[in-house]
């Protein structure tokens, strides 16, 4: 029998406004990466700020707890769920997230022991049948929670941590797949995606390894996403976007259109703090290596310094980290550069106006909102590539895994506040000659391309901030939902009655 549910909450409501006569109480289960839970943990907080009547739990595990509790008010509720341990254990001992599995060929493993989850979730559940909850929000790789809360009469909103735009090509390409195309093969002519706007064009490169591995049922990831996730999602009562309806409004219907029982997009994004309007923290624990003092000291020249990062999952090889430092040298812009490796050291004297590489935590928000920052290299994860967008920053887009390329196809060709790195099919190192000409192209504010991403730029963070401004549309969506699932449930009560 799995371990009872330890209650660590940061506080309770006490807001001081009249509860919702009925269910208020929202539960939100992020998966144990990163990239998914952060912007959950901004989701709980927005709801917990605007929607007072509201009690907000946060499930977590208890290696993941200090990382939650850290980013979350008071005011939202923490439960520690045990994170299960495989029999015979395949996973170090503390390992409850993506980004700390030694190899991520232990991906598969990892999702086989989230999915043990539901003992927990269940007993916990069960502890709540007296005063049922209004909604659980829970990610897409949570697909028990559906189940779970379907048996105890509860609506499940289901997060995907992708933007419209990308859950919408993954999810039309299996279904019309294009004659002629193999995954992941270099160049190759853009073609249209089927049910998709006119003017979306992709390339084989861009598309999804677990996209293309749809029918594969000798993969394990497949192999989960079929017996454990798929059949949840498209029986969700609604979807939540991290994103915003100028940005993402034109994908919405592609995406809904494969749900069932009429499920709704509710575009809530940017769900960032900074779109909140807050002011990034400046302590030593939120930047412990001094990176925005760093930039302070650059300020006089706004916009100078290319900020470079690659997220928390990608494995960047140390030739292609040689090439990359060669070409930020030769670019001749000073650089704040996030690196992950602990034994790679750079083939080139960096000194301390030509650049810094950090290794540890860096403040992402507030680095790219600093003045001093002209550009972001970026891997186009969805978190970072909203971060950009908030902060009005032109991207050089290098994408690595999952369904970056798609990410940087919106960023670049649609949105077109970047330029994308011409990776030659993906499986070559990017010379330094190539890093060199598109930060050059992204930094010299001189240049008509460089002036034409910065002017989308600018347009992408005032829609971004308007979105979650008092009446913007993502702050409207957010109260819609809130209003529609309560109404769910009195349609139920006066149909039973």
């Amino acid at each position: 029998m799995a371990a009872s549910a330890n209650h660590a909450g940061n506080g309770g409501a006490g807001n001081g406004e009249l509860p919702y006569a009925g269910r208020d109480h929202v539960i939100i289960f992020p998966f144990m990466a990163k990239s998914h839970t952060l912007p959950l943990l901004h989701f709980a907080t927005e709801l917990s700020v605007h929607h007072r009547s509201l009690r907000v739990t946060l499930l977590t595990t208890p290696a993941n707890l200090a990382f939650a509790r850290r980013r979350l008010p008071g005011s939202v509720h923490l439960v520690v769920l045990p994170f299960p341990s495989l029999q015979p254990p395949l996973l170090p001992a503390g390992v409850e997230s993506t980004d700390a599995l030694p190899s991520m060929s232990l991906y598969s493993v990892f999702l086989r022991a989230t999915a043990l989850l539901r003992e927990p979730f269940a007993e916990f559940m069960a502890s709540l049948s007296s005063s049922p909850p209004l909604v659980v929000v829970s990610d897409f790789f949570l697909g028990f929670t559906h189940g779970v809360a379907a048996d105890a009469g509860v609506r499940r909103v289901v997060y995907h941590g992708m933007s419209c735009f990308s859950m919408a090509i993954c999810k039309l390409l299996p279904v019309s797949p294009p004659a002629g195309v193999e995954h992941g093969a270099g160049g190759g002519s853009p073609f249209h995606v089927s049910g998709m706007p006119e003017n979306v064009t992709i390339t084989a490169e861009d598309i999804p390894y677990s996209v293309a591995k749809f029918t594969d049922m000798d993969d394990p990831v497949t192999r989960f996403l079929i017996d454990n996730v798929f059949q949840s999602d498209v029986r969700s009562w609604g979807i939540l976007v991290n994103s915003f309806a100028a940005l993402d409004g034109d994908y919405v219907a592609p995406v809904e259109a494969f749900y069932e029982q009429g499920a709704r997009a509710w575009l809530v994004g940017p769900l960032l703090p900074a779109a909140a309007g807050d002011t990034p923290e400046r302590d030593e624990e939120s930047d412990p290596e001094g990176c925005l003092a760093w930039l302070d000291e650059r300020a006089a020249r706004p916009g100078s310094v290319v900020y470079v990062s690659f997220g928390t999952q990608a494995h960047v090889a140390d030739e292609q980290l040689d090439e990359l430092a060669r070409g930020l040298v030769r670019s001749g812009h000073p650089f704040l550069w996030a690196v992950r490796s602990n034994t790679w050291s750079p083939p080139v004297d960096v000194g301390p106006d030509q650049g810094r590489i950090v290794r540890g935590w860096v403040p992402q928000r507030g680095v790219l909102a600093h003045e001093a920052v002209g550009g972001f290299v970026s891997h186009c994860g969805w978190n970072s590539a909203l971060e950009s967008l908030v902060a009005g920053k032109p991207v050089l887009a290098w994408p690595m895994i999952a369904e970056q390329h798609l990410n940087s196809r919106h960023i670049v060709d649609i949105v077109g506040t970047g330029v994308r790195v011409d990776s030659g099919g993906g499986a070559a190192v990017v010379g330094r000659a190539e890093v060199e000409e598109k930060i050059r192209m992204l930094m010299d504010a001189g240049g008509e391309a460089a002036q034409r991403m910065r002017a989308r730029a600018a347009w992408a963070r005032r829609a971004a901030m308007s979105a979650v401004s008092d009446g913007g549309t993502s702050r409207v969506a957010l109260q819609k939902l809130v209003g529609e699932l309560r109404r769910s449930y009195d349609d139920v009560v006066i149909k039973d009655g």
